[in-house]
């Protein structure tokens, strides 16, 4: 009975989450009904198990959230995004479409851009490139997806993505973590998802499909070309935060940098200086970045536009890390409960290949895809088994460095279900339906899981991070 309780509370989750309601409402409604059914007192659960680890998630992570958003909407509202997107498009040209808006979108994302920005940057010189090179718009999403929500998401080192940090604060690891085989993977998907999409693209146009008659959201930048920033200049605060970010992560950090707060008898939930450093680094390039893109751009906002960019950044990151915080709360409630004992042996009872890295790839991917949140399914993952993953990689002598990359590139796979926000947010943006596009995002969506376990492969025979 406990265990069907937490299946039922697993699938109305996910319907509740892909008809549009809020996560930030209703996980912890399911994760009660969870505990109700397992004979735990409502109130308690609410307030000690979900509503506790909510806030620890918070205290963790939301710096990276705030930075990160006030960082991309500056960049869109100076115009800086849009510069870039812009100038990588028209170079490439109409002949190579598809792989200028990849590119575009993949620059942005490595660079920091928030990928909800990116969508919306890259969008308007996007659609009126494929009008002019006359390929299907229902083609778009995908394109734009393959660009933005794979490789510089969360395979390749370094990225900034809160994807690419979350592991750091459970295995010790920093960013640039398993740099060959993140990589190896990245690249891999680039080339199969360019294959996909460019077989669609030949496919639609020997059936004799064109762009197609759109009326919804369509984009009219011709107007204000010129008044976009040189691609030089705007790459800057792109570059500045990968730079700093690389320097600050290796900064020797005095390691006895937490004593001080360990007297004082404050709550720390980092275990050691080594499992912050990462967000410690993340913070201080995006700071840069965001003074370095103000710098840059303020001449172009408008009065007061500032102020809007900053406050707008700032709330914004509220939604986002209250939907995740609140998945994570649903995951330790669940997690609490006798039932998920059986759930979680079946899990790491998963031992192909005689390492915890199928596992782990297999629970992360599962979890993003029910709760439709990288992000949310990894911290979830993570928090429930990342001990139990990484006694059993020191067991067999395992770097933890692999446990991060797959872990980063796994919830990444099976998270871009129908009822993801930001797959949502893209269809709104161009205009179109999960009926109309869905499909390619999918196909990418299986691309970068099946990657996920070549990965795992590559790392098996060969050793090699």
């Amino acid at each position: 009975m406990e265990v069907i309780g937490i299946l039922l509370s697993l699938f109305l989750l996910m319907f509740f989450a892909y008809r549009g309601f809020s996560v930030i409402l209703f996980a912890p409604v399911f994760a009660l009904l969870a505990a109700s059914l397992s004979g735990l007192s409502l109130m308690p659960a609410y307030t000690e198990l979900f509503m506790a680890k909510a806030v620890t998630y918070v205290k963790s992570f939301f710096p990276v959230f705030m930075l990160g958003a006030v960082f991309g909407k500056v960049m869109e509202d100076t115009g800086l995004a849009k510069g870039i997107a812009h100038a990588i498009i028209k170079g490439l040209g109409k002949e190579r479409a598809i792989l200028a808006v990849v590119l575009s979108a993949s620059v942005l994302t490595y660079g920091g851009v928030s990928l909800f920005v990116v969508v919306f940057a890259v969008y308007p010189f996007a659609a009126a490139l494929f009008r002019e090179a006359d390929i299907p718009k229902r083609l778009l999403p995908g394109t734009i997806a393959l660009g933005a929500f794979t490789a510089t998401m969360d395979s390749f080192p370094g990225t900034p993505q809160i994807q690419n940090l979350i592991p750091t604060n459970f295995f010790g690891t920093n960013g640039y973590a398993a740099p060959i085989c993140g990589l190896l993977g990245g690249i891999a998907i680039y080339a199969i998802g360019m294959w996909y999409m460019e077989g669609r693209r030949k496919a639609a146009a020997a059936a004799g499909e064109g762009y197609g008659a759109h009326t919804l959201n369509e984009p009219e930048v011709k107007s204000n070309e010129g008044s976009l920033p040189s691609w030089h200049i705007a790459m800057l605060p792109l570059l500045t935060v990968l730079v700093v970010n690389f320097i600050m992560t290796r900064f020797s950090w005095d390691p006895n940098m937490l004593q001080p707060f360990l007297a004082m008898k404050l709550p720390l939930t980092a275990a050691a200086v080594k499992n912050v450093v990462s967000i410690w680094a993340l913070i201080i390039a995006l700071v840069c970045g965001i003074l370095l893109a103000i710098a840059l751009g303020f001449s172009r906002l408008p009065q007061g536009g500032l102020a809007k960019a900053l406050n707008a950044g700032a709330i914004g990151s509220l939604l986002a890390i209250m939907n995740t915080a609140s998945e994570v709360g649903y995951g330790n409630v669940i997690a609490s409960l006798s039932g998920f004992k059986a759930i979680s042996g079946a899990l790491l009872g998963i031992k192909v290949g005689g390492s915890p890295l199928v596992s782990e790839a297999v629970s992360v991917t599962t979890l993003a895809g029910i709760t439709g949140s990288a992000s949310g399914g990894m911290s979830i993952a993570l928090d429930l088994m990342a001990k139990d993953w990484l006694a059993w990689a020191n067991q067999i002598g395992m770097s933890p460095e692999i446990l991060h990359r797959v872990a980063s590139m796994a919830s990444g796979g099976m998270d871009t279900l129908p009822h993801n926000g930001a797959v949502i947010t893209l269809l709104a943006v161009c205009g179109l339906t999960h009926r109309d596009s869905y499909r390619d995002i999918f196909a990418i969506t299986c691309i970068k899981t099946a990657m996920v376990f070549a990965v795992i492969i590559f790392h098996s025979i060969t050793g090699i991070l």
